[in-house]
């Protein structure tokens, strides 16, 4: 599968998300056979927990299942740019790639606000691919806080 295939399957675990009223960010993660080993989306309302963001949910879901907390040779495909809690995860988790759909200049950590990667103070540095489906990525990001600001404006609380 390409880079577009794997954040196509990103996107659906995005639009779960935005389903359920959370920030619609999805993230899958894969060995190197191409096998995707977790999937996940942001559920930080509904879990009462400001670290389930998408990748951190997919990295507890990996790290279970291979049974080991090091993601050595993964790539995790991710809807929006991680940020500086994910990043951080990410490294330590020794994830190798990581590709993601949109930056996200207030938040991110893998090139628009700060760049982790790159810091030679941290002692592993993964591979980042930016910008795959973008479009698709923040319209989606885009149409959820569009709702979200309408809702508030006009006091309107179902999807019509």
């Amino acid at each position: 599968m390409s880079h577009e295939g794997y954040m196509k399957q990103a996107l659906i675990q995005a639009e779960k998300a935005f389903k359920a009223d959370e920030v619609p960010i999805g993230a899958v993660l894969i060995n190197t056979n191409g096998e995707i080993i977790a999937k996940g989306f942001n559920q930080t309302i509904r879990l009462c927990d400001p670290s389930a963001h998408a990748e951190i949910t997919v990295l507890r879901a990996a790290g279970r299942m291979l049974q080991n907390y090091r993601l050595p040779h993964t790539t995790l495909y991710v809807t929006i740019e991680p940020c500086v809690m994910c990043m951080g995860a990410l490294i330590h988790a020794r994830v190798g790639r990581i590709v993601y759909g949109a930056a996200d200049p207030k938040w991110g950590a893998a090139g628009s606000l700060y760049h982790f990667a790159v810091d030679e103070r941290l002692n592993h540095h993964p591979e980042i691919i930016a910008g795959v489906c973008e479009p698709e990525c923040r319209q989606l990001i885009s149409d959820f806080f569009r709702r979200k600001r309408m809702k508030k404006k006009t006091g309107t609380f179902d999807d019509q």
